[in-house]
């Protein structure tokens, strides 16, 4: 598969390359990132054919948001797919404050906000800092924070802009498959056009398919599927390393070290087995991988492009690492 693979978003107008750059690490997430590496990034994903980016307020206190409308503002505008998000205000003294960013903009913070207004103030705000005159994509951010107002409010404002033709898609941005069910289920009307569901559907953990990924096919949502290497975990497993788990349950070690033995056994990259597996699932159209450098960039498209054997899957099956209801890349024409 290529990273310049274009398919439309489920049932939008918008199209979108198989493999999207995540802008959560230009936003400084772990370890700071100058602003020229992050438009080197950036305009090496356009090099190597990629058209979906995601930002989002939060990402930085806004500087994610920025370093994107600045590497993007001179590219044709309807050449790519942009993504941004709802729910987090960054204002002045916002009080909900991650430590996961590194060096952020002093004085500024995020505000949880899924108010009507404050969606739509956020998207304002949000496009002054891209520069930008159109968000192509709106996800609702984390809407577990303050569900009631996210199915309701948050929803009901980026129902409107879609009827406008402000916005080309609905989403919602999820770390809990149960939560993206729920959402589904219980908003009025047409509902989210997409899910960006991440670190839910992976080597490692597969709870989307209990409920969201059936749904989204069911009902034609487009599927983006981040956090395929699990926080970093699969593809740098090492105490110390930036994955974001302070200690690794020796369960998840054990898991990780399997997969790093089968791909071993193969001469597969985990990497290429971590990126190409969400694609097995029919409602996925999209897998989005955070890079911090070109060269980052360069490598996920190489191993998306890799060819993993279907006897590597099936050896997965056996050792228990796919369980036998999940869908391998192999068994879809992809």
């Amino acid at each position: 598969m290529r990273a310049d693979e274009s398919v439309p978003l489920g049932r939008t107008a918008l199209r979108a390359t198989r493999l999207g750059l995540g802008l959560a690490s230009l936003g400084g997430l772990f370890a700071p990132v100058c602003d020229e590496d992050a438009e080197r990034t950036v305009d090496r994903a356009w090099d190597v054919g990629i058209r979906l980016f995601d930002t989002a307020p939060v990402y930085g206190y806004g500087r994610s948001e920025r370093r994107a409308g600045a590497a993007l503002r001179s590219r044709p505008r309807a050449q790519y797919t942009l993504c941004t998000k709802v729910g987090r205000r960054i204002v002045p003294g916002g009080g909900d404050t991650q430590p996961i960013w590194a060096d952020p903009p002093p004085g500024v913070g995020p505000r949880r906000d899924y108010s009507y207004a404050g969606v739509m103030r956020s998207v304002e705000e949000s496009l002054e800092r891209l520069g930008l005159d159109r968000i192509d994509v709106l996800h609702v951010h984390d809407p577990d924070e303050d569900f009631p107002a996210a199915v309701s409010d948050a929803y009901r404002a980026l129902a409107e802009l879609r009827a406008r033709g402000a916005i080309g898609a609905v989403s919602i941005g999820v770390n809990h498959a149960p939560v993206a069910a729920r959402y589904l289920r219980e908003v009025d009307g047409p509902g989210p056009d997409c899910v960006m569901l991440a670190g839910r559907y992976n080597l490692l953990d597969q709870s989307g398919l209990d409920e969201v990924l059936p749904l989204c096919a069911a009902r034609g949502v487009a599927v983006m599927a981040a956090g395929v290497y699990q926080s970093g975990l699969l593809a740098d497993p090492r105490p110390g390393a930036p994955h974001g788990y302070a200690t690794v349950p020796d369960a998840l070690a054990g898991r990780v070290a399997a997969w790093h033995a089968l791909c071993r056994t193969f001469a597969v990259p985990v990497t290429a087995a971590a990126v190409q597996f969400p694609f097995g699932h029919p409602a996925v159209t999209s897998v989005v991988v955070g890079a911090r450098t070109p060269k980052e960039v360069e490598a996920t498209a190489r191993v998306l492009a890799t060819p993993v054997p279907g006897e590597f899957w099936a050896a997965a099956r056996t050792a228990g690492l796919l369980p036998a209801e999940v869908p391998a890349p192999v068994e879809r024409d992809i």
